[in-house]
């Protein structure tokens, strides 16, 4: 009866829609698709996330009133109190900047961008830009923890986790929670980025993220020690397993379970990473699509291209991080650098999807944790500045997926500096990104020390203007 009763405390955590359904594979989604809370419009996620802190102002939400009263200082009345990083605080004065680079009207959306993104303009009209996205954080850590997990204090699982716990797998051979990391030139050594980030927090550690790297060995102690075969390693698995569900059977720990499952996941993926991986089956025009960089690993470039051949096979969520957009000084070069680092390849990313029927079921996000303000942090020249930190208002965009294309969404005043219309919370991206693959953002919940923890926290809502 003990035995009985530890089973089903141990299904009931892994899945607690199938308590009377039998014991499950640890692997098998709790929300499987006939009980999703929507039809999705989206099965997949490929999250181009821009760590540090993209300036707006000088890729997307034109402010020409900034060069015309370059120099005065930032009125009260437009500043309305809002609290500064340290790095900033103590500035006897906050002197307006306009961008240094041009912009322009592109496609029938007639979208503004930057001379910076000359690809990304190209492709406005697949494009869903939100313009009035907001958040409390104000520093680095916090501020992509928040985006990445819902709480801005470590220790929750995320995105990626929760989209495993819920949705499961598409491909048994493959992770179904990628990540692939990059450093930008815009400033190479940047804030540094925590595997926390993509971590399971309280799930099952089935459900967090799978680090792919640029090296020899893809994902690491996946290789077979040498001296043993593939033979000699499935015997030792099909052992192992069996002492382990000895133990779970006698303990009751799904965290067995877990293990169980992450071992086979590994001897599967000894065949699908490599075959992944390999880049060498692609033609010539792709590696021109998205530009000279996709040749060498570990760029953004590349990892742009991996993304696709992961989405090709079905991976869940893939996550790219590419750092290096902080610029709190000397931003016309180093921004410059920085955009010429994933201008090409995202927009590249977003064609090669259409081109394959990928992108009406793949949802690409891209921005970074806040933007940066409309003064000059540090010294002003004629030709040089920087900007600090500011999370009342930035942009990012989303291609495909169930948003609406060649789409533009809130507004901010004419000084760039807060929102005038439309304001979307990052518990709003969270929600509506979840809406779309088919999940109430209420409803997804973990019980974990007494209370249901969800992605959104206690808030969020779809912003449905922007579906399709």
């Amino acid at each position: 009866m003990g035995v009985g009763l530890g089973g089903l405390a141990v299904a009931s955590m892994i899945d607690p829609l199938s308590l009377t359904g039998g014991h499950k594979s640890v692997s098998q989604n709790i929300l499987p698709a006939k009980a999703l809370h929507f039809a999705p419009k989206a099965k997949r996620v490929i999250y181009l996330f821009q760590s540090g802190g993209p300036s707006q102002l000088e890729l997307f939400d034109y402010k020409p009133l900034l060069s015309k009263m370059r120099g005065e200082d930032l009125p009260d009345s437009v500043r309305q109190g809002q609290r500064l990083t340290g790095m900033t605080a103590g500035q006897d004065r906050f002197p307006l900047v306009g961008s240094q680079f041009k912009f322009d009207q592109y496609g029938k959306s007639r979208a503004w961008v930057s001379e910076l993104m000359p690809h990304t303009a190209k492709i406005v009209d697949d494009l869903c830009f939100v313009k009035s996205v907001h958040t409390e954080a104000i520093n680095h850590d916090p501020a992509i923890t928040f985006f990445q997990t819902g709480s801005q204090q470590t220790g929750r699982p995320s995105m990626g986790s929760w989209f495993s716990y819920g949705l499961g797998s598409l491909n048994d051979n493959l992770p179904t929670f990628s990540v692939l990391l990059s450093r930008g030139t815009g400033r190479p050594v940047a804030q540094p980025l925590y595997s926390r980030l993509w971590g399971n927090g309280f799930l099952s550690s089935l459900h967090q993220g799978v680090q792919f790297r640029s090296g020899k060995d893809p994902v690491l102690y996946l290789k077979n020690p040498e001296g043993i075969s593939k033979t000699d390693r499935r015997l030792m698995l099909d052992h192992i397993s069996e002492l382990n569900m000895k133990q779970e059977a006698e303990f009751g720990d799904p965290e067995i379970g877990s293990r169980v499952a992450q071992y086979e996941m590994a001897y599967r993926m000894q065949t699908s990473v490599p075959e992944t991986m390999n880049v060498d089956d692609e033609p010539d025009y792709i590696f021109d699509m998205y530009g000279e960089d996709s040749r060498r690993p570990g760029t953004y470039a590349a990892n742009c291209l991996l993304a696709r051949r992961l989405a090709e096979r079905d991976v869940r969520f893939i996550q790219l991080y590419h750092m290096g957009w902080d610029q709190h000084g000397d931003l016309p070069g180093d921004i410059t650098n920085q955009s010429k680092d994933v201008d090409q390849a995202t927009a590249a990313l977003i064609q090669d999807l259409k081109q394959r029927g990928l992108l009406d079921d793949t949802l690409v996000i891209w921005g970074g944790e806040f933007g940066r303000t409309n003064y000059c942090q540090g010294t002003m020249t004629q030709t040089n500045y920087g900007r600090d930190h500011h999370p009342k208002c930035f942009t990012m965009f989303m291609a495909g997926g169930g948003v609406k294309p060649g789409f533009t969404y809130g507004e901010t005043d004419d000084f760039g500096y807060n929102v005038t219309r439309d304001p979307v919370h990052v518990h709003d991206i969270q929600a509506t990104i979840m809406h779309l693959m088919g999940i109430d953002h209420t409803k997804l919940t973990y019980k974990h020390q007494g209370r249901r923890f969800r992605l959104t926290d206690v808030s969020g809502h779809v912003v449905q203007d922007i579906l399709t």
